[in-house]
């Protein structure tokens, strides 16, 4: 029975563990649905936003052998916010450790955005262990992708917000706003790390969906203490070209070919537009395309969980 298409359904796991990922770092990893179940993988994005409740619902627990895991530094993983020995090349490892540990042959794999990054990276680097991709937000890594999501793209669409994310820098480091938050963001001196940190999550959030609202950022002085950690991860990550090199994941995407797989793109995705969704298709011809209208970049805009979960089915 597929679950039903609501935030009100509960989904919860079978059993949950903290898996040591060598290198100092505990993964929480938990299961979804049935022992002997279809077994499916879901990363989510960021990087830093950790696995939520709601991601659960992606997968039919009566058929469904569903594996979520916050990656390392992030979510319920210890130690939180670390990112010593945190890069692609060890997210992926930390996947392929997941998979030996409960014995997995193959499985589905799904995420969005950094999850797609992250998916498609292991399933270039171990297509023999890969169903299929269900993929969402297509996000390679590269440098332009990050400047149109952060500047170039709020500045034509959403210029009040972005006059704001800019205005919320002295005026000194207003002319390079992306390279001054990243600095801010990576400063260990809370003093200049907190505020940055909670402008760039709020600025995010409202860039993720079709009609935000508010297109100010609000005051500051009533944040709660605990800091939002995908700033952070975001900021390492950016920092190191996400531990990529120029145009890796588009160029070697003929190592796809045979694995079957469905992308589900907001037409108006502002953070993750789709430029990147259509070239990649157009180099996997084992995908299939679908183009959600009216929905921006969250899993929760109107529709797109819909597509994931029928996708996720599809290869069942």
């Amino acid at each position: 029975m597929t679950p039903p298409d609501s935030e009100q359904t509960t989904i919860r796991p079978f059993d949950a563990v903290m898996l040591d990922a060598g290198d100092g770092h505990w993964l929480y990893v938990e299961e979804v649905g049935r022992k002997d179940g279809v077994p499916a993988l879901f990363l989510h994005g960021g990087p830093g936003s950790g696995s939520q409740h709601a991601h659960r619902r992606l997968f039919d627990p009566d058929r469904h052998h569903a594996v979520l895991f916050d990656q390392r530094g992030s979510g319920r993983s210890h130690p939180y916010l670390s990112r010593n020995a945190n890069t692609t090349a060890h997210q992926i490892a930390d996947i392929e450790r997941i998979r030996k540990f409960y014995g997995i042959e193959k499985w589905i794999v799904t995420g969005g955005s950094w999850g797609s990054t992250l998916a498609i990276a292991y399933a270039q680097a171990h297509r023999d262990r890969v169903t299929a991709l269900v993929l969402r937000a297509i996000f390679l890594g590269t440098c332009e992708e990050v400047q149109w999501a952060f500047c170039d793209g709020p500045e034509r669409f959403r210029p009040e917000l972005h006059q704001a994310f800019v205005a919320a820098l002295p005026e000194s480091e207003r002319c390079a706003p992306l390279g001054a938050y990243l600095k801010r963001i990576n400063d260990p001196d809370p003093s200049i790390h907190a505020p940055a940190a909670n402008i760039w999550n709020i600025y995010e959030r409202a860039l993720s969906v079709l009609e935000p609202g508010a297109t100010a950022l609000p005051d500051l002085s009533g944040m709660p203490a605990r800091l939002p950690p995908t700033p952070f991860m975001e900021a390492h990550y950016i920092a190191n070209d996400f531990f990529l090199t120029p145009g890796q994941l588009l160029q070697h995407a003929d190592r796809l070919a045979g694995i079957p797989g469905v992308i589900v793109q907001g037409r108006y995705d502002l953070l993750c537009p789709p430029q990147a969704a259509i070239a990649l298709h157009h180099r996997w011809p084992d995908s299939r395309l679908v183009m959600i209208e009216n929905a921006g970049h969250a899993i929760t805009e109107p529709g797109v969980m819909n597509q994931l979960r029928e996708a996720v089915l599809s290869f069942s």
